[in-house]
């Protein structure tokens, strides 16, 4: 039995401390893990809070949108509504322009009839 002890004796030499070694990079591995573990649930909290602002952020903006959409629907029955105001002014201002022109129109008539009447009287009394 003596050489069945040596043998152990052998292997425990050889073995015990490579188990050693590997029990202790076991608890190095279990350190580091522990760490990333760490690290990872604080990158998740920040993404859940960076998600949290995100969708604050797009309710907000959804909101602003929606009121700019009404205003802008708000200005466009108004310049609908003064169109046709416009429109009855545009009108009127066509008549007038159209009426001066007739204005002058006549007018120029008028002094070449004067003229031509002047003309006449001149020949008559000739």
């Amino acid at each position: 039995m003596d050489v069945i002890e040596g043998v152990r004796a052998a292997i425990k030499e050889m073995m015990l401390p490579e188990l050693d070694r590997i029990r202790e990079e076991n608890k190095e591995i279990k350190a580091t893990l522990v760490m990333i573990n760490k690290r990872l649930d604080d990158v998740n909290l920040h993404l859940a809070d960076q998600s949290r602002r995100i969708d604050a952020t797009r309710e907000e903006l959804g909101a602003r949108i929606d009121e700019t959409n009404k205003r802008i629907n708000e200005a466009n029955t108004r310049i609908d509504s003064m169109s046709g105001k416009f429109d009855i002014r545009l009108d009127r201002l066509y008549e007038v322009i159209v009426r001066r022109d007739e204005h002058q129109a006549a007018e120029r008539r008028i002094a070449a009839l004067e003229k031509d009447v002047a003309e006449i009287r001149l020949r008559l009394a000739a």
